[in-house]
């Protein structure tokens, strides 16, 4: 038997997100003064805006808008993706910590992609 979702924070995605935001934040603690307001602070905007969007679309109340909301924190995590990328490239992210990282990012990106395709799904048995 499903639990009943009554909030976004019943959501998986939306727990995962926000670990991930707050991984994203002790990582880029971490990277030189030069790069607060440069990668670091856009990785935080990008890993904010994966649960914060997720928890919006999900408040709306329609299927449409909830969709909407999840694209636009799938586009977030991709952002993050590359940017999480960059930071490996310049080495201010360890291989290890890039990986874990990585690794968590992908679960939310695929949990987002399915839940998209769902509700497409559900979406598209309405018309």
């Amino acid at each position: 038997m499903e639990e009943e979702i009554k909030s976004h924070k019943d959501l998986i995605v939306w727990q995962k997100g926000m670990l991930l935001s707050v991984e994203i934040y002790k990582l880029t603690e971490q990277f030189p003064q030069r790069e607060i307001y440069a990668l670091a602070s856009q990785m935080r905007r990008a890993a904010v805006s994966i649960p914060s969007n997720i928890a919006e679309g999900r408040s709306r109340g329609t299927v449409k808008d909830f969709s909407h909301f999840l694209r636009i924190s799938y586009g977030s995590a991709s952002e993050l993706e590359t940017q999480l990328d960059i930071s490996r490239r310049l080495s201010l992210c360890k291989e290890a910590e890039y990986q874990r990282l990585g690794i968590l990012l992908t679960e939310v990106s695929k949990m987002l992609r399915a839940m998209i395709k769902k509700l497409g799904e559900r979406e598209g048995a309405k018309n």
